[in-house]
């Protein structure tokens, strides 16, 4: 039976009600930036947002301006090597030991840094890709980030030891006159403007990866909601066809979500600490 709209605000109140919501039902997980800022990596809307707002990246500024691009690549360059040292937390951990257990069937996420596959999940479907590949917008050929970087420090030698403050993009705030001297990648194979491989604002998911992340949300009998506000329809569309079809949403995050008036769970609380004693009341034991 669902438990009824609750709200707790700390984790000891919260994880009971989450582990008895969840206790013998097929949960699934949709993930948002919230689950990654115990790892260093910023977001767009979580506290402290304000302090460091910038306007996110725009699909269609990206693909028609080429001096967008250079910008984009000189920041994230220089905030790459923070980022891919970036590593799950105790909140990406606790999911992969329930996905062990087989107490979660699946995560859709939609963050780019593939840190829950680091933790050990193995059913996670990507919304928005990954940072760590880069596809070619002439040829479509795709490579791993890991080259690319190599060779914009081959061109731009004097920005190897450049720094700058961590940005939600997986990139940096880089001063302006430093970016506009960078030597951005082409591809290998036709020379082609480069871009990561994941969908910027105002862009479109592909039908494949939507179908596969409504085909695990209508499996679920349980949809738990982490780390994000659903501002973004791309993740909210999931959440509103949970509750079509009577699926009991949980949502766990800090600040107001689009979807608060319909969970019948909603925690404000910190994730790592939430999932993790949740897993312990599962009777899932710690990795390790």
């Amino acid at each position: 039976m669902p438990l009824g709209s609750a709200l707790f605000d700390n984790a000891r109140d919260a994880a009971p009600e989450l582990a008895r919501l969840l206790a013998g039902k097929r949960a699934v997980a949709l993930t948002g930036a919230g689950i990654s800022t115990e790892s260093g990596i910023p977001d767009y809307r979580g506290p402290g947002t304000r302090e460091r707002a910038r306007s996110p990246i725009q699909h269609r500024d990206f693909l028609r301006d080429a001096s967008l691009r250079q910008r984009y690549w000189a920041r994230a360059y220089v905030g790459w090597e923070r980022f891919s040292r970036s590593r799950p937390n105790a909140g990406h951990r606790a999911l992969a030991e329930l996905e062990a257990a087989g107490a979660l069937a699946a995560i859709v996420t939609q963050n780019v840094d593939r840190l829950h596959q680091a933790a050990g999940s193995r059913d996670v479907v990507e919304l928005h890709g990954a940072l760590a590949e880069v596809r070619c917008l002439s040829c479509g050929s795709v490579e791993s980030r890991d080259d690319v970087q190599h060779r914009m420090t081959l061109q731009n030698p004097t920005l190897a030891d450049a720094t700058g403050a961590a940005a939600p993009d997986g990139d940096a705030e880089l001063a302006r006159s430093i970016a506009d001297r960078f030597l951005g990648p082409e591809c290998v194979t036709c020379s082609g403007p480069l871009k990561p491989d994941v969908v910027f604002f105002g862009g479109t998911v592909d039908k494949a990866i939507v179908d596969a992340a409504y085909e695990r949300v209508e499996r679920a009998e349980v949809l738990l909601v982490l780390g994000t506000s659903l501002v973004v329809y791309s993740g909210f569309r999931f959440v509103r066809r949970a509750h079509e079809r009577g699926i009991p949403l949980a949502i766990v995050t800090l600040g107001e979500t689009r979807a608060d008036g319909l969970a019948t769970l909603r925690v404000q609380g910190p994730l790592g600490e939430v999932l993790v004693e949740t897993a312990r009341l599962l009777g899932v034991p710690p990795e390790g």
